[in-house]
């Protein structure tokens, strides 16, 4: 199983961040998940990557050439993608996995967030997608999709589209069925 995290290529000032990121990638070992991801070296990217790397794990990175440099792109990957552009990186990312996580980062993991619930809402894919709710990041963004569906300008079924938990037990379970 290949499961793609959405991720900041900044470190977080929540020290959680990155023991989650650590404990995680110790179970995607364990469980033979291997990581697709933005191929950075820095930021929560960085670790994760860098972490199963040291692990023994595949980890696969999709970069864009404009970024090789200004991400830094990891060294010694199982395998890195270096793509024209963002949109490029995106489709390559979705096509190379089979569920999407999201932790906590900035523009760039909320673009590619939306992006993938949309794919999902038209009915391009059926992949799951879960957002990892570490030290509850993401309760505002969950509280303002709660208050769209209550303007009716989101539907209740495509809130569905998005799981939340703080929880990587549960988490993991609704991404991969075990």
């Amino acid at each position: 199983m290949k499961i793609c995290i959405f991720c900041g290529a900044s470190s977080s000032k929540d020290t959680e961040v990155e023991i989650v990121a650590k404990r995680i990638m110790s179970d995607f070992k364990k469980s033979q998940i291997d990581l697709v991801y933005g191929g950075a070296a820095i930021g929560v990217m960085g670790t994760l990557a860098s972490e199963l790397m040291s692990l023994g794990g595949e980890v696969t990175g999709v970069i864009p050439q404009h970024l090789m440099t200004k991400e830094v792109a990891h060294p010694g990957l199982s395998h890195l993608h270096v793509v024209k552009d963002m949109h490029e990186r995106k489709q390559l990312m979705y096509k190379l996995s089979d569920a999407f996580l999201i932790f906590p980062g900035g523009m760039g993991t909320l673009d590619e967030l939306f992006e993938i619930v949309t794919w999902k809402q038209l009915g391009l894919h059926a992949k799951p997608i879960a957002i990892l709710n570490i030290n509850n990041y993401f309760d505002s963004l969950l509280n303002f999709l709660d208050h769209a569906v209550n303007q009716g300008l989101i539907k209740p079924s495509d809130r569905q589209l998005i799981y939340s938990s703080s929880n990587w037990d549960e988490v993991k379970k609704y991404l991969t069925g075990f």
